[in-house]
């Protein structure tokens, strides 16, 4: 090939045409389009972000289920094992990841989706809520369901919520110690006090102050059998890891939680009768999400 040739071909590629700089702008534009097309409707196939129902029998985790997923009240019955319903934020409502996003975003509506999970609450199947804590699928926040009228000083409901409760939150404070877990830097717990219809039912702040007193019974009565048991001193680290909270206090509160980046709220409200009133937990969700 004589240089001159080589000067032609040379002269013709450094040279601009009105066609290369219409083809170089038009892939300087398409290119960057089609990757965000591709991620972002990739990422929308991904395990919609989930919420888990937790509590005792009879607190009313199914019929906050059929609510959230229907938005009116139905027939439930106990539940035996876990279900999961794809739910949607209410109208008016935005979730926090929404919050800087474009109205007109069709992924707006894709991120107001989530799936909510409910657990038997019967003692002898509480090990289903407990595997969806240690093996969780996008979990984004639990809710604890209460029944607010259940809850006096001296009632079995009381005895029995504090001892689930304690070892639900046990379970979520172990998974924050575990390095090799994918756990979240932040653990949001919702105590959602239902029944506040009821005459009988305790005020939110009662709710709070009355799980926490028997939390630290339950605590308490678990370290002594640890130590009835003969635990010794090479055992020490094995009691640490079963005292929800932080060591050294003799009174449970919620806050010591925060150790362990598990952030507990109160909130209360009510699935059924005339006027339902749930905004308070739907908020949170949306929190959430």
């Amino acid at each position: 090939m004589s240089p001159s040739t080589i000067q032609d071909w040379a002269h013709a590629l450094l040279t601009p045409s009105p066609l290369g700089l219409v083809i170089a702008l038009l892939l300087a534009i398409s290119i960057p389009v089609l990757l965000h097309s591709f991620v972002f409707r990739t990422s929308g196939l991904v395990t919609l972000p989930s919420i888990v129902l937790i509590g005792p029998s009879g607190s009313g985790k199914t019929s906050l289920l059929t609510l959230f997923e229907r938005g009116a009240n139905a027939l439930t019955h106990t539940s035996q094992t876990p279900i999961s319903v794809e739910c949607h934020l209410p109208v008016g409502t935005v979730a926090k990841s929404n919050k800087y996003r474009s109205v007109n975003d069709p992924l707006n509506q894709v991120h107001k989706k989530f799936l909510l999970v409910d657990t038997p609450g019967h003692g002898k199947l509480r090990h289903h809520a407990l595997e969806n804590l240690a093996n969780p699928q996008n979990l984004k926040g639990l809710i604890f369901v209460v029944d607010a009228a259940t809850l006096s000083a001296g009632d079995e409901g009381l005895r029995q919520t504090a001892d689930y409760l304690h070892d639900v939150l046990l379970v979520l404070q172990k998974r924050v110690g575990i390095k090799a877990t994918k756990a979240l830097k932040e653990i949001p717990v919702l105590i959602a006090a239902n029944k506040m219809d009821l005459f009988t039912a305790l005020p939110v702040a009662l709710v709070k102050s009355s799980l926490e007193g028997e939390i630290t019974k339950v605590r308490t009565s678990r370290s002594k059998g640890l130590l009835d048991s003969g635990i010794g001193m090479d055992d020490a680290d094995d009691e640490k890891d079963d005292w929800l909270g932080e060591m050294g206090y003799t009174d449970f509160k919620f806050s010591q939680m925060e150790e362990f980046d598990i952030f507990v709220e109160v909130s209360g409200g009510n699935v059924l009768g005339d006027a339902p009133t749930v905004d308070k937990w739907w908020k949170w969700v949306s929190e959430r999400l």
